[in-house]
């Protein structure tokens, strides 16, 4: 299912004001020179993955598009920018009208990137483009780093399942983009109900440890759940004493009890005990859900347990450790004029520490090795080599305005594990070590 057809609002009837004031100060000062309207190329790229880090993970590109298509100047915005005087009326009059016309390319969401990938590239005027810096920043960057954090935990899961459950871990609005970013990075559910109204993606969840506290014995708590939810609803089972939780969860429920869940504890050891009482009791096909504060790291040393499922909240939507991607948005080619003749200049600026840009209209490629697994990201500004143009990396998102490329977000989760288990093995590692794949200009 597409999750735009459901027609579904953003959050905000307008993305115009997710920006620097210094967007709309440089467009004034362009459109009082004269040079607003100069076709102009802006690349967003990072220059480095977050240390240790083997590969990046596109994700937020459709919250893109929502953006690009809600970011509109109308009279509540205008009077606010009036009133603090924060540009003057002539550009009040041009913002009034503004719509995004240019086009977009990017990589398409669940891809994976490295170190200098034109991620997305927004061409136009660069009055169109350079409004839209701000909200493209932010949206990548959080996203994309949810994603990478979930990407990694997918691996660490080893095909087991993977609820995101970090909503009360972060601000409400980050909360459901995180749960959109962890599932196009191989999540399975989120508990966020939000996230599931708004994206369709699966949600769960059963109680707390209130719900038992709430009764007045485990016992109690556990028949009311049971009585609710049925049979296979999952039990949480560590509130008071783990066996004894464990014997009336499968004396009340019998061995059709769907899961339990341990939360607390040395999750290895109890996650070893639980299973195999659980199978002395006769539910063999009772499932184990461990939570807990875990990471890539936590779920990765429980692979020899017999667990099922994990939940994660905290450090998933914090990046586990990265909470962004340090993306930035740089103009990399501009025109004398708005003539779509004329030719494109490549600009980048010169900066010491670290902060250089290369400069002009680029395409990407990634070459593959004789296998067919890919030895190198490829990028260039002039002709395609013919041994690449199969393997060129960015698509058409957005021409002359009209977004072109809108998909379900189960595509992008579906591209994100296909692109990951086509890399070289070595990008599945946790251990600290550099980019899977290095970059190469031609």
């Amino acid at each position: 299912m597409n999750p735009a057809d459901l027609g579904l609002p953003v959050d905000v009837p307008s993305t115009a004001l997710f920006t620097d004031q210094y967007e709309l100060t440089m467009l004034q000062a362009a459109l009082k020179a004269g040079t607003a309207d100069r076709r102009s190329v802006f690349e967003v790229f990072t220059r480095r993955l977050p240390e240790g880090r083997r590969y990046g993970v596109v994700a937020g590109t459709g919250r893109v598009l929502d953006a690009v298509e809600n970011f509109r100047f109308d009279a509540g915005v205008l009077r606010f920018l009036r009133e603090q005087k924060i540009v003057d009326e002539p550009t009040l009059r041009w913002l009034a009208s503004y719509r995004f016309g240019g086009d977009i390319w990017g990589y398409p969401e669940g891809e994976v990137y490295f170190p200098g990938s034109p991620i997305l590239r927004v061409e136009g005027s660069f009055a169109e483009c350079v409004l839209l810096e701000t909200v493209i920043l932010s949206i990548l960057n959080h996203d994309s780093a949810i994603a990478a954090a979930a990407s990694r935990m997918s691996v660490a899961a080893g095909g087991r399942r993977l609820i995101e459950m970090g909503a009360r871990r972060t601000h409400e609005l980050a909360a459901v983009a995180s749960s959109r970013a962890a599932y196009v990075g191989g999540f399975n559910s989120t508990s966020d109900l939000a996230a599931g109204f708004r994206y369709a993606i699966p949600t769960v969840g059963t109680s707390a440890h209130a719900f038992t506290l709430l009764h007045d014995s485990e016992r109690d708590a556990f028949r009311a759940q049971v009585a609710s939810l049925g049979r296979g609803t999952t039990l949480l089972v560590d509130t008071y004493d783990v066996a004894e939780a464990v014997r009336t969860a499968v004396d009340i429920a019998g061995p059709e009890l769907g899961a339990v869940r341990i939360d607390s504890g040395d999750l290895l050891l109890v996650a070893h005990r639980v299973r195999a009482q659980l199978d002395e009791l006769g539910a063999v096909n009772t499932k184990i859900v461990v939570t807990s504060d875990l990471d890539e790291y936590a779920i990765a040393s429980l692979a020899a347990a017999p667990v099922d499922a994990y939940g994660v909240g905290t450090q998933l939507v914090t990046g586990s450790g990265h909470p962004t991607c340090s993306m930035v948005y740089k103009l990399v080619a501009r025109a004398h004029s708005a003539d779509a003749k004329a030719p494109l200049e490549p600009v980048a600026k010169k900066s010491l520490g670290g902060k250089l840009s290369v400069g002009g209209r680029k395409w990407a490629a990634r070459r593959l090795d004789a296998e067919g697994v890919p030895e190198a990201e490829v990028l260039g500004t002039g002709e395609v080599p013919s041994e690449l143009m199969d393997q060129q990396l960015l698509v058409e998102l957005v021409k002359g305005g009209a977004v072109v490329a809108r998909e379900p977000l189960d595509a992008a989760r579906e591209r994100h594990i296909a692109v990951r288990a086509g890399l070289p093995l070595s990008a599945m590692q946790l251990s600290r070590g550099e980019p899977v794949l290095p970059t190469e200009y031609v």
